[in-house]
């Protein structure tokens, strides 16, 4: 039988380049569905992935993470067309409005730890949020919160007796522990909202294992290393593309000294694609899966330690189904309210 993959985020960087080497693999043996939020990118995205896969069977589903009734919308979709689903890449995700500190950059240049300031941003990236709708903060919703709700509303097709079903989130070297605060889930105090939503991402899959193992369902992390994608090159806003082509040589030599820069979304790619060939029960749920490249170009992934507890994730845990349980109650009163207004409308003054 056809493995079902759904995939968040697919209309581009690593969640494309993740695409294009599964249906290299076997274009005929996927069901693929690619979930996006703008549309007419996920259509330029299976155009191009049937030119060189026609005969591949890829869906498009349209969902934005930051939305609570759209994530809801697109479960239920989901649901009706798939009776289960193989594998959840959890891999869509913001970082808006980056900061780049040119002082810290230049001083971190000559510094011992230039190799993880290029790695990781620490020290030179800070990100300001946003709100949505929903009135939940944007990275954490898009990035985390979301796709907690994606997978409690897929649970009917995620965990069936008898087989096992795998999610994989992409998380990030960004995620440190020191940006995530328990008491400040949605990061509104701080100044580093990516990394705190990548952090508690890592500590979400932890608790998801405790929870699903027994269901057949497992999760696992994964971090693409350094790649140059539209998240990138976002850091930078006004930066000169002639500057970007400049610096991938400086890139490229940074890379003979650590085999984190893996640079194009499908070296990043690589621990997503490994993963789909591992059995999910042998894997570790302490570990991140990292892709990496080395010096001359070979692709392999490696599993690290997180710097996680399961005390931590299961409270984290708890809290997400606390506001989970809100966030439905809020969208149920306004659907009534809508309801009531399209059965009473407004009566106008005829006088």
């Amino acid at each position: 039988m056809n493995k079902v993959v759904l995939v968040t985020g697919a209309n581009s960087g690593i969640g494309l380049a993740l695409c294009e080497r599964l249906l290299s693999q076997d274009p005929e043996g996927l069901q693929l569905c690619l979930a996006c939020r703008n549309m007419r990118r996920a259509e330029a995205a299976r155009s191009a992935l049937l030119t060189s896969n026609p005969t591949a069977q890829i869906a498009l589903l349209q969902m934005d993470t930051s939305s609570i009734s759209s994530v809801i919308s697109a479960a239920q979709e989901v649901r009706l067309r798939y009776h289960r689903l193989d594998y959840l890449y959890l891999n869509a995700g913001i970082m808006p409005n980056p900061q780049f500190d040119v002082k810290a950059f230049f001083k971190g240049l000559f510094s011992s730890n230039v190799i993880t300031m290029f790695a990781t941003g620490e020290g030179i990236l800070t990100q300001k949020d946003g709100v949505t709708a929903d009135g939940l903060q944007e990275v954490f919703a898009t990035n985390l919160f979301g796709h907690f709700l994606l997978i409690r509303e897929l649970e009917p097709v995620l965990c069936h007796e008898g087989r096992t079903s795998q999610l994989v989130w992409t998380s990030s070297s960004n995620a440190h522990r020191s940006a995530f605060n328990l008491e400040d889930l949605q990061h509104r105090g701080g100044a580093q909202p990516y990394s705190s939503s990548k952090y508690a991402s890592d500590l979400l899959s932890l608790a998801l294992n405790a929870h699903y193992n027994k269901q057949g369902l497992y999760s696992s992390v994964i971090c693409p290393g350094f790649v140059m994608t539209n998240l990138t090159y976002g850091i930078l806003p006004s930066f000169p593309a002639f500057l970007w082509t400049l610096l991938m040589p400086v890139f490229w030599l940074i890379r003979m000294f650590t085999n984190t820069f893996t640079l194009t979304p499908y070296n990043g790619a690589e621990a997503l694609f490994w993963l789909f060939k591992q059995k999910p029960e042998s894997l570790d749920p302490y570990a991140k899966y990292h892709s990496l490249t080395s010096g001359l170009g070979h692709n392999y992934t490696q599993p690290r330690k997180m710097d996680i507890d399961l005390e931590t994730s299961e409270s984290l845990y708890e809290k997400l189904l606390q506001l989970e349980s809100e966030v439905r109650k809020k969208l149920q009163e306004k659907q009534k309210e809508a309801q009531n207004a399209q059965v009473h409308p407004a009566e106008t003054d005829s006088s």
